[in-house]
């Protein structure tokens, strides 16, 4: 499940080994690596392909965004290990993550191009969407990119936007509406897989122990808009097995209104033996359909009898589900 340290390439101040240099680079934020993203890498590696060489993304940390309006941080989509997941999932040989900074931000174009792509990566094509910009004042427009690379020598392509089947854009902003909406099955069809979040599992008050529904808990950040809800659900744990599930995003309404945390009741999971400690365990944690809005019960027996309802109900969504791509097979099945 875990992305390897050797994929990953943070980009400070030194420069990539020597068998790295040389690859086809896909460029962007890549937030969510949704279709609109995989068209850029599939035209990146179809490009390394026909060089012969290594294809990989040029990406950054943190998101843009949060530097610019810390008081409101984006509802990251994939979190750097996630994007890493899924973007060696999709076939790329390496993610480069250069540190979004205010330096970084006061970069001119020229030199973004001269100390990056070239010093550090040693590029030999660029591939970015066209609506890509970078350096001071985002003067790095694409044509900007194409100039640069005819001056220096490496090759540039620009992809096109990427409309759905409604020939409206794919967007990470339009999945994190989705999302934020509980419509996660619409957010899967933008993404091409289904959205999956991935955490530590943590100890709450055991309230679903009691109740007869234990739960493997994992708190999601604070700029989280997932709506709160009910949610069918597959829990993958670190050594790769899967379980079907039923989880609950929220602040626990009928006891506590506490802080909101994702809690998955895993089907058929091991009650007794080692393989039943799932604490300080990361797990992933794919969502296929809202079932319900979350909900206060009148008390605890109207709840398990809810819970009931919703075991049932996903256990009939998810004997239902089939891949939708095969980034999806490769990620949730």
């Amino acid at each position: 499940m875990t992305v390897t340290d050797s994929f990953i390439h943070h980009l400070l101040t030194t420069a990539l080994d020597a068998d790295d240099r040389g690859a086809v680079v896909a460029v962007g934020n890549f937030d969510g690596v949704h279709r609109g993203h995989q068209a850029v890498l599939e035209r990146a590696g179809a490009i390394a392909t026909d060089l012969g060489t290594k294809c990989m993304a040029l990406s950054f940390e943190p998101h843009p965004r949060t530097l610019f309006r810390p008081q409101s941080p984006v509802f990251r989509l994939t979190p750097e290990p996630m994007k890493a997941r899924v973007l060696r999932a999709f076939g790329l040989q390496g993610l480069l993550t250069l540190s979004f900074d205010k330096a970084l931000a006061q970069t001119p174009a020229d030199d973004f191009v001269d100390d990056v792509l070239l010093a550090r990566i040693g590029v030999a094509h660029v591939v970015t969407g066209f609506n890509f910009h970078f350096g001071k004042d985002r003067k790095g427009s694409p044509e900007f990119l194409q100039k640069a690379g005819a001056e220096r020598g490496f090759g540039v392509t620009i992809v096109d936007a990427f409309d759905d089947e409604n020939k409206d854009p794919v967007s990470s902003s339009r999945i994190r509406r989705c999302l934020g909406a509980g419509e996660v099955d619409d957010a899967a069809g933008l993404l091409g897989y289904r959205w999956c979040v991935a955490g530590e599992v943590i100890k709450g008050q055991q309230l679903g122990r009691t109740l007869g529904f234990p739960t493997a808990n994992i708190s999601l950040p604070e700029s989280c808009h997932l709506s709160h809800g009910i949610y069918a659900v597959r829990l993958r744990r670190a050594n790769g097995t899967l379980y079907d599930g039923v989880a609950s995003y929220g602040r626990r309404p009928t006891f506590d209104n506490g802080p909101a945390l994702l809690e998955t009741y895993a089907f058929d999971f091991p009650q007794e033996g080692e393989d039943s400690d799932l604490y300080g365990e990361i797990v992933e944690i794919s969502l296929f359909n809202r079932l319900r809005g979350e909900k206060k019960f009148e008390d605890a027996d109207a709840l398990v009898t809810q819970m009931q309802r919703d075991e049932s109900e996903a256990r009939t969504c998810l004997a239902q589900i089939k891949p939708l791509s095969a980034l999806d097979q490769e990620l949730t099945f």
